[in-house]
């Protein structure tokens, strides 16, 4: 009888480890399977998204796939921000990436329907969503590319080696954008042409990061801010050349952020007036051009007198800018 049940004990064992086997193997398969299946997955999803985000080859793909990715690459280089010549050349190679898809875009377009003829056809809000402009994006702004204009009048181009447009804005840069002092949100542009004025808005928050080096572990400074906003007279010249005039500059407030008191955003600073006092100007008014290089209904892309480009398509979020002129 002790014979019998052994013989049984063993075979008992025998079946579960049969069995155990069979699941384990059952279970292998089963993972195999999901891998093969995650891999099928993996490689349709790859051939799929191919076309729109990974070939670099520009002749075979439609103007959709081409502005898919210059929205991708703004992404990547946060609206060229994360390529600053000043920091390194680190995303050099991106950016003239994006250089070259920007441009590619526009050499496949047709000049008679994306160059505009009036303000009507580049009328309403724009969001900035890649620029190649180095030392600060924005620097899409009238008053800035009036600034840029301006040194092209000066006697001596150059200082220290470059050219003093560039100069500046680099030094600019330092000044405001050092150890987190100042930081640049949302820029947009909206163009009236009922009333002839373009008005370009950038946020700017200070001391959104602040902290006692090393030591610190919370935040030392309360973050205020607002929304810049210059005003400028603005008309379509020939070939799609926006000819603005700056007018005045004023703040409006950001939701969710402090501002430095209801104070502020009744102040207007007439720029147009000052700028023509100011000697070096030698009574010049405060003007400057970009040229549109592209639009429709989603996007448009301005080249200023350097060459550099700016990229805006249509917000997904508007946000209405109440304007007492």
């Amino acid at each position: 009888m002790k014979l019998l049940g052994s013989i049984s004990s063993v075979c008992a064992v025998l079946v579960c480890m049969t069995s155990s086997t069979e699941g384990f193997a059952g279970v292998k398969n089963s993972v195999a399977g999901a891998r093969g299946n995650n891999a099928l997955f993996a490689s349709t999803v790859t051939e799929a998204s191919a076309p729109w985000f990974v070939s670099n080859e520009d002749d075979g793909i439609s103007m959709d796939q081409l502005k898919a990715q210059i929205i991708q690459l703004g992404a990547a280089l946060d609206r060229g921000q994360s390529y600053n010549p000043t920091a390194g050349e680190y995303y050099a190679g991106t950016m003239q990436v994006a250089r070259e898809k920007i441009l590619s875009l526009i050499d496949k377009s047709d000049p008679s329907k994306v160059v505009p003829k009036s303000l009507k056809d580049v009328e309403g809000e724009w969001e900035l969503v890649l620029t190649t402009v180095k030392h600060g994006i924005f620097r899409s702004s009238p008053f800035f590319l009036a600034v840029q204009e301006a040194f092209s009048y000066a006697e001596e181009k150059e200082a220290f080696g470059e050219d003093k447009a560039t100069l500046f804005f680099k030094l600019h840069e330092l000044q405001t954008c050092s150890w987190g002092v100042s930081k640049i949100g949302r820029v947009a542009q909206r163009i009236d042409p009922e009333t002839s004025y373009l008005y370009s808005e950038f946020d700017t928050s200070i001391f959104s990061l602040t902290v006692i080096p090393i030591l610190g572990w919370f935040k030392l400074l309360p973050t205020f801010g607002g929304c810049v906003v210059t005003a400028s007279k603005v008309s379509m010249g020939d070939n799609g050349k926006l000819e603005m005039e700056v007018d005045y500059t004023t703040s409006r407030p950001v939701p969710g952020l402090q501002g430095l008191g209801e104070w502020i955003w009744s102040v207007k600073v007439p720029v147009g007036f000052v700028w023509k006092l100011l000697p070096w100007n030698k009574g010049r008014k405060a003007t400057c051009s970009v040229n549109v290089k592209y639009v429709d209904q989603d996007m448009r892309i301005v080249e200023d007198n350097d060459g550099d480009l700016f990229v805006y398509t249509r917000p997904v979020v508007p946000r209405p800018l109440k304007i007492d002129d």
